[in-house]
């Protein structure tokens, strides 16, 4: 009888319950050898690669594309070849099947091979599990929004050939997305792979266009085609009915031909951590508006608004802090790691921006710069997703004034800036437009009383009212 081997979902390094599937490189029936590509798989904060675990044929594939697998469920199953390169006993690798608290070291710093086995295990240079010290202590290792614990394993996202075709997963993934037939892309990276800009660009000019269907059961539907199939009739929508009355929105029990939306990736995680931090943080919010009428022309609003957060932190550390609810204790920070908000079409990302208070306007705005640039092609590593100390969300660069943004512990406050706006403001003589940008300042009040918080709030306006 053929050995049969059922390949679990591992936790990708992220400790997530779930991952979505994105391509599966093999279908039911092809054999598939030992690391080579199985699947790509979407977290909250990359598109990774999960290799096979094993040399043989493919019996069964877990969903399809766009499908939602929980870790440590079934991912594949194979008919084990003995006839093919398999791997040693003993070689499992530092996967597990679901997040892992308190426990784990520090992930091997060369390598950078992700390696699959369908059990946990960290690799040892003897190639035996090595044991887990049960009194070791992981650190927050990453977010999107909030903390996220990670697992043992070592991940590096390269360009592989599938189909001919030399792409990240990142790069399939936004190609799938923009509707790009990635194999007639032509690619301008080292030894021609297809890139981010690549994928951009055939989207903008329609050279790409996908034409046959894709192997392997294709994408999932999107929203708009599963709402045409459910309703025929709803490009030829009337605010009348049959009968020529009005027609009345249904109540919730009745079925609609708008589909509901699995939130999947980063918007996923978003959701979890937001509850969290509800569940978790007494957040109190102050306002008011810092007045840059002073401003020589060139100031970068954000720049500013970062050097302004660095000067309220050395005048109140109580604010660029650490809060431990359960323990009750605070850790003040010498340094001053912001994390800046980033929004995207998947969610939103916060990056860290590290040892601000060491940067010039410079060395702020490059460093802003290659995080965004970075969250924009999820390239992103896991490090700078995790560590700030206090956070910045500009958001009226869209639209807005005042916010009371969230609070994701174990950080104890957050700064939103709204929209700047002219204002009418009286001076001696008379009265003068003045162009402010409304401030609101978010503080956990268990560890910040409120004086510290106006006063935080007071050395971030005295230094954005200076000209430069």
């Amino acid at each position: 009888m053929a050995d049969k081997k059922s390949f679990l979902l591992p936790d990708l390094g992220e400790g997530l319950p779930d991952a979505t599937v994105v391509e599966w490189f093999v279908k039911v029936g092809d054999t598939i050898k030992l690391d080579e590509p199985l699947v790509s798989m979407e977290t909250a904060k990359a598109v990774v690669e999960v290799p096979s675990p094993v040399s043989g044929k493919v019996l069964k594939l877990a969903g399809g594309a766009g499908d939602v697998i929980v870790t440590g469920t079934m991912l594949a199953e194979f008919e084990v070849d003995p006839n093919l390169p398999q791997r040693a006993e003993g070689q499992d690798t530092g996967h597990h099947h679901g997040p892992s608290k308190g426990t784990g070291s520090q992930a091997p710093s060369d390598g950078d091979k992700v390696v699959a086995s369908d059990e946990g295990g960290e690799i040892a240079e003897t190639g035996k599990p090595a044991p887990k010290a049960k009194s070791e202590e992981r650190e927050d290792s990453g977010t999107v929004v909030g903390a996220m614990q990670s697992s043992d394993a070592v991940r590096s996202e390269q360009a592989v050939a599938v189909g001919g075709v030399k792409a990240m997963p990142a790069v399939r993934a936004q190609a799938r997305k923009l509707g790009v037939d990635i194999a007639r892309v032509r690619g301008t990276g080292a030894d021609g792979v297809v890139t981010m800009d690549d994928v951009k660009r055939a989207a903008a000019d329609g050279s790409a266009k996908p034409g046959a269907a894709p192997v392997g059961g294709g994408l999932a539907p999107t929203r708009a085609s599963v709402g045409a199939e459910a309703s025929p009739a709803a490009a030829a929508r009337t605010a009348l009915s049959a009968s020529g009355k009005p027609m009345r929105t249904q109540p919730p029990s009745v079925s609609v031909t708008g589909q509901p939306e699995q939130l999947k990736g980063v918007r996923r995680n978003m959701a979890r951590v937001m509850a969290d931090a509800h569940a978790k943080v007494v957040p109190t919010t102050l306002s008011d508006d810092a007045d840059i009428h002073a401003w020589t022309p060139g100031n970068d609003v954000t720049g500013r608004l970062v050097r302004a957060i660095v000067a309220a932190c050395k005048g109140v550390p109580a604010l660029n802090a650490w809060f431990d609810g359960d323990k009750l204790t605070r850790t003040l920070h010498p340094h001053v790691d912001i994390g800046i908000a980033v929004d995207t079409d998947d969610g939103l990302f916060v990056p860290a921006l590290r040892n601000a208070d060491v940067l010039d306007a410079r060395g702020v705005r490059q460093a802003i710069n290659r995080l965004r640039a970075q969250v924009e092609d999820r390239s992103i590593p896991a490090s700078e997703l995790s560590g700030y100390t206090i956070s910045l969300s500009n958001f009226g660069m869209f639209a807005g004034r005042y916010a009371t943004p969230v609070i994701v512990p174990p950080t104890v406050a957050i700064v939103a800036a709204g929209r700047g706006r002219h204002q009418i403001t009286p001076v001696i003589g008379g009265f003068e437009s003045h162009k402010v940008i409304p401030l609101s300042l978010t503080f956990d009040h268990r560890a910040c009383t409120g004086g510290e918080a106006a006063r935080f709030l007071k050395a971030m306006l005295d230094d954005l009212a200076l000209p430069q």
